[in-house]
């Protein structure tokens, strides 16, 4: 039972309020609803790279397409929009970078794969669809009691013999898919209903179709991972040439060059993974979801044929080990430079303080040699204005024996030499402590 908005509030504590998100977090795990099918069924999927910022334009081209066969159009926020357009239903589903068409019709056919449910769509409106095609998917399901085909037949609808084929869903489906591009641009899965309840037929065909969008969306970083590990390698023979001139330095000059060397080359590397960093986190998390699809199907050995997991172990794993490979390899690079770094640093900071230690020793080695000279030029002062102060004193006493004085000018002045030397040396000393005293010392 569903309630309204006002019913449900009822049962609400009396006083407290709902925190604003209640109802769209509750919601959420209802925006994507699994289908309903019932075979004989044919379906187009289209996934379509558009970027993050495309949903409004999608949803308006969506409500355009509404508006041509007189359906509901979905509301401005949806993400998801499952609507009967009468000669098919289509299934639209908005994701962070890309947005999925679901094209679907049922009735009895004879060829799986010809007068596809697209052809039912308008041409113009399909032109103007956003983005780019990544992936583009005819699947056929075939009732229980149509002819069964033969080997020779299964193959005629694939462009390859390697063909992966299982039971499902507990022996109640057999699908087929060789996972290639046939000559129509599309991928083909060919499905077998066997004792599949509608909701059941619409999960399998959803986890089929979201299978091969995930892995699609997966492999997007393995052209990256290409482009990125050649860099990577470049970078690591750079950083191995770098450090054997570490080894070879003894100038620092020279590991000043290098220091900036790899400041320019931890530079690049953080460039790298700015670049790249997304698009593998991405596919890890695509990769997630292609296995936990196929965990959901519940395959069973088909006699003859490869099951889904197993072919896709062997093709999408090792690409996606390439992915993880070369981010791993991109993050010890990084840690390698940084420490690398750290010790060129490290050495000239050491090579810096040395030669700070060198110049202090040297300007204390000057300062007493300078302080030595001062005390040298400080007796020689002394001497000096000892000499004319002495000569000053013996012109007075000239002049006072001139003007009828009784004294002896020459035995004056000679006793006045090492009064005037002392008092001068004195005076001398207590300036220069002053003025030490006043600058700390």
């Amino acid at each position: 039972m569903t309630l309204s908005e006002h019913e449900r509030k009822q049962w609400a504590v009396p006083g407290v309020s709902d925190h604003p998100l209640r109802d769209r977090l509750t919601n959420e795990i209802h925006a994507r609803p699994s289908l309903a099918v019932k075979a004989p069924l044919k379906v187009t999927h289209l996934a379509l790279l558009s970027g993050e910022g495309a949903g409004e334009s999608e949803r308006r081209h969506l409500a355009e397409l509404c508006q041509r066969f007189g359906a509901v159009e979905p509301p401005p926020d949806a993400n998801y929009w499952h609507v009967d357009l009468g000669p098919f239903r289509l299934n639209w589903e908005r994701h962070t970078e890309f947005s999925t068409y679901t094209f679907l019709r049922q009735g009895v056919f004879q060829d799986p794969f010809r007068e596809p449910v697209i052809e039912q769509v308008p041409r113009d409106w399909l032109r103007q669809l956003t983005g780019q095609i990544l992936v583009a998917i005819h699947l056929a399901m075939e009732a229980n009691d149509a002819p069964r085909r033969n080997s020779e037949e299964l193959s005629a609808l694939f462009a390859s013999d390697n063909i992966a084929a299982s039971t499902m869903a507990g022996g109640a489906a057999v699908a087929w898919s060789d996972f290639r591009l046939q000559g129509d641009g599309y991928t083909r899965f060919y499905v077998r209903d066997q004792q599949l309840g509608p909701r059941q037929a619409g999960r399998l065909v959803q986890r089929l179709l979201e299978i091969e969008t995930y892995r699609m969306m997966a492999l997007l970083a393995l052209p990256v991972a290409r482009e990125v590990g050649a860099e990577v390698s470049q970078a690591e023979n750079a950083l191995m040439r770098l450090t054997e001139q570490m080894a070879d330095s003894d100038k620092l000059q020279n590991e000043h060059v290098l220091l900036e060397q790899l400041t320019s080359l931890a530079s690049g590397v953080e460039r790298l993974a700015a670049s790249s960093s997304y698009r593998f986190s991405a596919a890890r998390a695509y990769y997630l979801l292609v296995q936990r699809r196929i965990t959901e199907l519940r395959e069973q050995r088909l006699q003859g044929h490869a099951p889904i997991q197993e072919f896709m172990e062997r093709r999408l794993a090792p690409a996606m080990r390439t992915c993880e490979s070369v981010n791993e390899r991109m993050t010890q690079l990084s840690d390698r430079i940084s420490r690398a770094a750290n010790l060129l640093r490290t050495r000239v900071d050491v090579a810096l303080e040395q030669q700070n230690r060198d110049l202090l020793e040297s300007m204390d080695h000057r300062a007493k040699l300078q302080l030595r000279l001062q005390e040298t030029v400080e007796g020689l002062s002394v001497v000096v204005l000892s000499y004319y102060l002495v000569g000053l004193i013996g012109y007075c006493l000239k002049a006072l024996k001139a003007s009828g004085v009784a004294l002896n000018p020459e035995l004056l002045t000679g006793v006045s030499v090492p009064v005037v030397c002392a008092v001068i040396w004195f005076g001398l000393n207590k300036v220069r402590r002053i003025l030490l005293r006043e600058h700390g010392h």
